[in-house]
C-alpha cells in the first residue's frame, strides 16, 4: 500500500493525542503541541521524548492534507525509522507495563512483630536484603532498614547499653516508627514501571517502594523495588518492545 506507513503514524499519533488529554483533561480541539508542553510535568514519557512528539505533531500536519466525512488523506508518507519511533512511544505512554509484570518473582525478607531483634539481624544475614517487612498478625506494620538498626545498635554501643540484650529481648515491633517508613512508598500492584521510576525521580531519599494489592498500608507485600531492579526493569522493557530508560 502507498501510504501504509502514514496509517501506521497516524494511528499511533492519534492514539498519543487522546492519552494526552486524558492525562492533562484537554478540549477536545486542543493544539498537539500545548497539549505535549502541558503533559510534561504529569507523565516522565511525555518529558522524555517532548521534541520528539512536537516534531511528530509538525508531521502529522504534513502528512495530512485533509480529513472527509471518511477518511485521511496523506500527500506524503514518514519512513520505517519514525513510525516504529512513533510506536515504541506510543506503547510507552498509553499501555505501560505494570511493575508486577517487570520484577515477577523476588524473595521478601521479613520478620514478626513479636520476635526479638536478633531475628531480623539473623535474617539480614540469611538474605543480605536492606530492608525486612514486619508483620503483626499477618499485618504489615512497618519495615526494618539494616543501615536504620546499625545506627541504633551503634548509638546504644556508644551509651554503653548491653547490645545482647537489647537484640535478645526488644521485639521487632518496638522499633518499627513513621520516621523509616517515609522512606518507603507503598504502591499498588496496578502500579506501572513509570510510576516506580517517578516515584524515586521525585523523593530523593527514597530506600524502596513497597507494592500490595491495593497501595494500603497493612496488607501483604507483593514485592519490594529499590534502585538495584532498575538494570532487570530495564531489561524487562527491551523485551517489551519499547525503548530502555
Amino acid at each position: 500500500m502507498e501510504y501504509a506507513n502514514a496509517e501506521k503514524f497516524l494511528k499511533s499519533y492519534n492514539r498519543i493525542e487522546s492519552q494526552l488529554k486524558i492525562l492533562y483533561g484537554g478540549r477536545a480541539t486542543q493544539n498537539f503541541t500545548d497539549l505535549v508542553k502541558r503533559c510534561t510535568d504529569l507523565n516522565m514519557t511525555v518529558r522524555r521524548y517532548e521534541n520528539e512528539l512536537i516534531d511528530y505533531g509538525k508531521l502529522r500536519n504534513a502528512i495530512v492534507h485533509r480529513a472527509t466525512d471518511s477518511e485521511e488523506v496523506f500527500i506524503a508518507n514518514p519512513c520505517d525509522n519514525v513510525v516504529e519511533n512513533i510506536a515504541f512511544i506510543e506503547k510507552q505512554l498509553c499501555h505501560p507495563p505494570r511493575i508486577t509484570e517487570a520484577i515477577k518473582v523476588k524473595k521478601i525478607a521479613s520478620v514478626f512483630a513479636d520476635k526479638p531483634l536478633i531475628a531480623a539481624v539473623k535474617e539480614f544475614a540469611e538474605t543480605w536484603q536492606k530492608s525486612l517487612v514486619v508483620y503483626d498478625h499477618g499485618k504489615m506494620v512497618g519495615v526494618i532498614n539494616s543501615y536504620g538498626l546499625y545506627a541504633e545498635l551503634a548509638a546504644r554501643a556508644e551509651k554503653g547499653e548491653d547490645l545482647n540484650e537489647f537484640l535478645t529481648r526488644t521485639p521487632c515491633g518496638s522499633i518499627v516508627g513513621e520516621e523509616i517508613l517515609a522512606r518507603y512508598k507503598i504502591v499498588p500492584e496496578d502500579a506501572t514501571v513509570f510510576d516506580v521510576f517517578k516515584s524515586f525521580e521525585e523523593k530523593k531519599d527514597l530506600l524502596a517502594v513497597i507494592v500490595t494489592e491495593h497501595g494500603v498500608q497493612g496488607e501483604k507485600a507483593l514485592t519490594i523495588v529499590t534502585p538495584a531492579d532498575f538494570p532487570r526493569i530495564n531489561r524487562y522493557l527491551e523485551t517489551y518492545n519499547v525503548k530502555p530508560f
